[in-house]
């Protein structure tokens, strides 16, 4: 009768070691179900699940003298076939991954995290650190960020509730938290679309030409107002305008020459673009800017508004039709077609009420250092790190970008 035990070995890493354990099982020619190893600090943990004939004792002998002779503890537990019977008709449950991004990982972050896991009846599959080892003693942005991708397994009574409490979580620790399903969009994102002002530059472009027109107090307060919510983005967008009529021409590239770029804004263009993604710009803002950033960066799209200039000053009024919120969403499913991809393979990145539609349509939507409104109403929130975090939302780890 056939017997299935689990090989499980620790102890002090070294090139080779699995060379010889499994050279030991490759001269019985044993069957492997299963293996799998990891490493923290030179301290390995190695499990291989093997399927044995009734004669199981030569071959267990042999494991259990090399291991002896390596220098690492061997534990062999035996499995009823009832038990992996189980295990395998577990393979089919939903997985899930969950992305913890902070400034520093702590043990409170983690507990918080597999609590909820643990209460909402998952079970944790893999834990890997996905942001690179730190020395003790580095100092600057790259040393000042953690990341780490739990894969989760079950099927969940109410997403809704897991999101709303990491979500809360989040909120205590000042940490996020990204909850996605585990499938085969994740992997194969195409197509990335920014908001630009507020998201892909740290400033919204209006209020700065509204300091320079001497308007910006009562500009700021409309675009404040709609970026909450509160007002149609179409009208608060002529109101603020209007302030503008008459401003000279040559104060747009003044504006433009000190837009600083967001935290990991470069740095995640230059990875998705190195990759083969397209990158959009769909913005409330204006063209000016987003031409700017296209030559800059090799932007493949941007949508934007036109300002109206005349005589070499604005007049107050802006060409065409207006990029709101459902023009946003329209372009981005417009983009998806022309690239003849799924809307799960866009990423949609976004902080204004004005971005909620084009985040919930794309497969993965980000609302970026948002607003509440649109923090609590998108899938997904980046509040504590800069955009190039993303990368790890993708599964990228530190050692492969750029």
């Amino acid at each position: 009768m056939e017997k299935i035990i689990l090989v499980h070995v620790t102890g002090g890493d070294r090139p080779g070691l699995t060379a010889e354990l499994s050279a030991v099982l490759a001269g019985f020619d044993v069957d492997v179900l299963d293996i799998g190893q990891v490493v923290i600090h030179n301290f390995l943990t190695l499990g291989i699940l093997i399927r044995l004939p009734s004669n199981s004792q030569p071959v267990l002998k042999e494991l259990l003298f090399k291991a002896h002779e390596l220098g690492v503890t061997m534990k062999l537990h035996p499995l009823a076939e009832e038990e992996y019977s189980s295990w395998v008709g577990e393979a089919h449950k939903p997985r899930y991954i969950i992305t913890l991004l902070a400034r520093s990982v702590t043990s409170s972050q983690i507990a918080a995290i597999t609590r909820v896991i643990t209460e909402n009846g998952l079970n944790i599959d893999t834990i890997h650190r996905l942001s690179g080892r730190v020395p003790l003693d580095c100092e600057g942005y790259e040393c000042s960020r953690g990341c780490v991708e739990f894969t989760v397994r079950g099927t969940p009574s109410d997403i809704a509730a897991i999101r709303s409490e990491f979500l809360a979580i989040s909120s205590s620790l000042m940490i996020d938290i990204a909850f996605q399903e585990d499938n085969i969009f994740r992997r194969n994102r195409r197509l990335v679309a920014f908001d630009m002002d507020s998201t892909l530059i740290q400033a919204e472009v209006i209020d700065e030409l509204a300091k320079e027109a001497g308007v910006g107090d009562k500009v700021a307060a409309i675009t404040e107002s709609a970026m909450r919510g509160e007002l149609d983005f179409k009208q608060s967008l002529r109101r603020r305008l209007a302030l503008l009529e008459g401003l000279d021409e040559s104060v747009l590239q003044r504006v433009a020459d000190r837009l600083p770029m967001s935290e990991g804004a470069e740095k995640l263009i230059a990875n998705l673009k190195n990759v083969g993604y397209k990158i959009a710009i769909l913005s409330g803002g204006f063209t000016y800017f987003g031409d700017i950033l296209q030559k800059k960066f090799g932007i493949d799209y941007v949508y934007a508004n036109q300002l109206e200039i005349k005589d070499g000053k604005l007049t107050g009024k802006a060409l065409g039709d207006i990029v709101d919120a459902e023009k946003k969403a329209e372009l981005l499913q417009s983009i998806a077609d022309q690239e003849n991809i799924s809307l799960q393979q866009v990423i949609a990145v976004g902080d204004g009420a004005n971005d909620l539609p084009m985040l919930n349509l794309a497969g993965l939507g980000i609302a970026f250092h948002a607003k509440p409104k649109v923090k609590n109403s998108a899938r997904q929130a980046i509040s504590t790190l800069g955009l190039d975090t993303i990368l790890y939302l993708l599964g990228f780890r530190d050692r492969e970008v750029l």
